[in-house]
């Protein structure tokens, strides 16, 4: 008998730690980018105060915000390219800030900004593949330009492209590139029905494979099941003409 209570006692303390570790096992992982009580100065004005933000991958943020509210400067700091003034911006538990993690970091980044850094001597093709060079990758510029509604315009000068074609033309060089961190600061600027459609179709499907899209923009997007991060405006808001002729007693 008490050889049979002590297999069963023993049964049970094996069963306690089978679940014990499965549950340890299933804990939801370390966020891959945490923002911990970050806060931010811009020309001696704070933009950001106590954020805090964590993304897994997959993971996507919306920034939005009126003009001049710190939309870009948040992505700048993110890209390291500024510091906050307060808190810290952890990739992977480690503070990017510290030059080898920083080193590490800058390569998991894809930024698109307002300045869309095209060559006009190159052809549409050539100013993706030059990024893939400078990747070291090779072999997804025509699918990215093809992707992107360009494909017919490859081998023209960026010069012939419109507003809106130059966008598509730095998206492609997203697809192209294939970094996991997307920074894009007001991605669907210029873009037609079509491409907006196309935006976030690829950011979608960057996320199903695990990438992480942080976008600020005062234009809607569909983003499924993204975080919003509302950033107030620095200054009130002024009077404008529009709020005037309102207020006038016009008859």
């Amino acid at each position: 008998m008490e050889l049979l209570f002590a297999r069963i006692w023993e049964f049970f303390f094996l069963f306690f730690i089978f679940q014990l570790l499965n549950v340890m096992h299933r804990r939801a992982p370390f966020p891959r980018l945490l923002l911990h009580n970050v806060s931010c100065m811009r020309n001696a004005q704070q933009v950001l105060r106590h954020v805090n933000v964590s993304l897994h991958d997959g993971g996507a943020l919306v920034l939005t915000g009126a003009n001049g509210s710190g939309k870009t400067t948040f992505l700048r700091m993110l890209a390291g390219f500024s510091r906050p003034s307060a808190g810290q911006i952890l990739w992977n538990g480690h503070d990017i800030q510290q030059s080898a993690i920083f080193h590490q970091y800058k390569l998991q980044l894809n930024w698109l900004s307002l300045k869309d850094a095209i060559n006009d001597k190159f052809t549409v093709l050539n100013n993706v593949q030059w990024f893939e060079v400078l990747e070291n990758k090779e072999g997804k510029a025509m699918a990215a330009v093809e992707l992107m509604g360009l494909g017919r315009l490859a081998n023209e000068k960026p010069r012939m492209l419109s507003m809106g074609q130059r966008k598509r033309l730095q998206l492609a060089r997203l697809l192209a590139i294939d970094r996991p961190i997307w920074l894009l600061d007001e991605p669907s600027v210029a873009l037609d029905d079509e491409g907006v459609k196309l935006l976030e179709y690829i950011i979608a499907e960057h996320r199903k494979h695990g990438g992480i899209v942080i976008v600020a923009t005062h234009l809607h997007i569909e983003i499924e099941d993204s975080m919003v991060l509302k950033l107030p405006p620095r200054f009130p808001r002024r009077m404008t003409h529009v709020d005037m002729l309102d207020r006038a007693d016009i008859t």
